[in-house]
């Protein structure tokens, strides 16, 4: 759809709340989104020029637009997500997640038995769960058999068998592992209260077992069987035992969701750890493919929304790294800046980060389990796609690096015959260029790279990929020039997010197949240059090497510094806020240092 044609439509659109989709001329549902206005979000995929790739290939194939107007943006968030689930859109954030939980059942049935399933069925079972580790499953079923005493087997206990004496007690009975119901041994009452308990445990409640199990040892201590209250004080120890090895956060926090995120290109990766009644009961992490430059908040609401609906959570509040919008009005957006729920946020980042290394390190156990003659083939085909003049055995990639726009740093790494040459790798410390300039550090780290080869007579490589847009590109090229090296080797620019690849002086950039060996080689070149990059950075803000002129100022620290920029993200940004703004985030006596700082003022009003 044109802009013109778009105009010719635009007054019909509702101002209201609601969802909108987008469909191609053959009738495919495209994309779902929602909006607080209809008219205004719509209106703004036809009244600009997008930069993104995938959001100009969108507009372009859409033919037809339809509305849904609801009552709230609540119900826009819940009827967004639900239609993305069903109808997975072409340009739709994608979650890769298509595993089956597990689930603990009771079954629906005279004396129902608790055992492990897959199948949820709709019989009047209850399902409790899903749990993501069939271990954690198995674990918690052991500790329910060893001090519940339920029956394991399938036979069909109702009252009349039972009267009529069909059963007899098993192995299991004898063993003190069952009371024996089959035989009339066992009330319908004393078994729901030990289903209670088993309820109680699998919602990580143990203090009514546990307290439940002292009374009747004491009240076999009264009676002087000693037997038997040694039987109960080891199911004590047994749950205090299990409760010690779940990471105890604070008993007083009761339930409460905890999410962070890591984005990276067009990836997401979001954790999930569920905390109940002071306890992690279980975590779960997620990979998102994100299609329009879709936001970090964007991507987490999504991924927040789908978590909570696959693990049935009805906890009132969910803790995460950012400020948030979630729509849910009976649930609170907590961002911590310290205590107990901070240490949660911590542990869920340390989680997402070892999930996408793991990944990573398949990925590369993969790609390096493939063999010399396969790998050239790659080469060959990168060779003939980018319509290279030599093959690319020797293949060079850069990327800047920044935190939240300061501590610039830089990375290059070097890749000979389709696998990376680790030993080749270099940090940049960024020398020559003040404050953040991605063009001016692209300049400065491409010409320290190649003076220094030439310099030592080193190989050059036959591809260099300049990880950015035309305007990295660019950057890079003057140095090259400066260097005498056109000609010498072959050097592309790759777009962060769309993975089009430009050529020096090109106004059309390159579209490789999606799913073809040649891009998956640069996909998995600039992971491993973003990977290098970001390690290097971490270390370096560890060990507090980075300085910025938030810390030059008298009386402000790293940490106040730290703060400041991961909530606004950079100086420039700081430096444009009130005194009052300033205020709130980190006290007045702080504040009233950093705008005077900034607006060359020793007092303030």
């Amino acid at each position: 759809m044109t802009a013109a044609a778009f105009q010719k439509i635009s007054h019909t659109i509702p101002s209201d709340a609601g969802i909108y989709k987008y469909y191609d001329e053959a009738g495919t549902l495209l994309y779902v989104g929602k909006a607080k206005s209809l008219r205004k979000r719509v209106s703004s995929y036809f009244v600009k020029n997008h930069d993104n790739y995938k959001t100009r290939k969108l507009v372009e194939h859409i033919h037809h637009i339809e509305f849904t107007i609801v009552d709230s943006e609540q119900d826009a968030f819940l009827l967004e997500n639900s239609l993305i689930k069903q109808f997975r859109p072409k340009y739709n954030i994608s979650l890769k997640d298509d595993k089956t939980y597990p689930y603990i059942v009771i079954k629906h049935e005279s004396f129902p038995r608790v055992f492990f399933t897959r199948n949820v069925i709709k019989d009047g079972s209850d399902y409790l769960g899903p749990f993501t580790s069939v271990g954690r499953v198995r674990e918690i079923l052991d500790v329910i058999k060893y001090n519940i005493p339920l029956r394991t087997c399938n036979l069909n206990l109702t009252e009349e068998n039972i009267r009529k004496g069909k059963f007899k007690v098993c192995l299991e009975y004898h063993l003190g592992n069952c009371k024996g119901p089959c035989e009339g041994l066992q009330t319908q009452e004393d078994y729901r209260e030990g289903l209670q308990q088993v309820k109680n445990v699998l919602k990580g409640n143990l203090t009514p077992v546990v307290n439940l199990f002292k009374e009747q040892m004491q009240e076999h201590v009264a009676k002087m069987e000693f037997e038997k209250a040694e039987i109960m004080r080891k199911k004590i120890e047994s749950l205090e035992t299990y409760s010690a090895k779940s990471t105890i956060v604070n008993t007083r926090m009761g339930n409460v969701d905890v999410f962070s995120i890591i984005s990276e290109g067009n990836h997401a990766y979001v954790n999930y750890l569920r905390i109940l009644n002071g306890t992690i009961a279980d975590t779960k992490t997620v990979t998102l493919e994100k299609q329009l430059e879709e936001s970090d908040e964007e991507v987490l609401a999504y991924a927040i929304a789908y978590l909570r609906e696959a693990f049935k959570s009805i906890t009132n509040e969910i803790v995460v790294p950012l400020p948030l919008e979630y729509p849910e009005s009976n649930v609170t957006v907590t961002v911590p800046k310290g205590g107990d729920k901070k240490k949660l946020l911590d542990l869920s980042e340390k989680n997402v980060n070892y999930f996408k290394e793991e990944l990573y390190r398949k990925k590369i156990l993969h790609l390096e389990g493939k063999s010399d003659m396969e790998k050239k083939q790659v080469l060959y085909q990168l060779q003939a796609d980018l319509e290279l003049p030599v093959l690319p055995e020797h293949i060079e990639c850069f990327d800047n690096s920044n935190f939240q726009g300061s501590y610039p740093v830089a990375a290059c790494v070097v890749f000979k015959d389709g696998t990376a040459s680790k030993k080749d790798y270099r940090h940049f410390n960024i020398k020559t260029v003040e404050g953040i300039n991605d063009f001016a550090s692209m300049k400065e780290i491409v010409y320290r790279r190649y003076s220094r080869l030439l310099a030592e007579q080193q190989p050059l490589p036959q591809l260099v990929i300049i990880d950015g847009g035309k305007g990295q590109l660019g950057a890079a090229m003057e140095s090259i020039r400066a260097l005498d090296l056109i000609g010498s080797m072959t050097v592309v620019g790759l777009a962060k997010n769309e993975e089009e690849i430009f050529f020096p002086g090109d106004s059309e950039s390159i579209k490789l197949p999606y799913h073809s060996e040649s891009l998956k080689l640069i996909r998995r070149v600039r992971d491993e240059v973003h990977r290098f990059g970001i390690t290097f950075h971490r270390q370096k803000r560890s060990k507090g090497t980075f300085k910025n002129e938030l810390e030059s100022i008298k009386g402000i620290g790293q940490n106040t510094a730290t703060q400041l920029l991961k909530t606004f993200r950079s100086v420039a940004k700081i430096k444009l806020l009130s005194q009052e703004d300033l205020t709130k985030e980190v006290g007045a006596a702080k504040a009233k240092l950093i705008w005077a700082h900034f607006h060359n003022d020793t007092a303030t009003q």
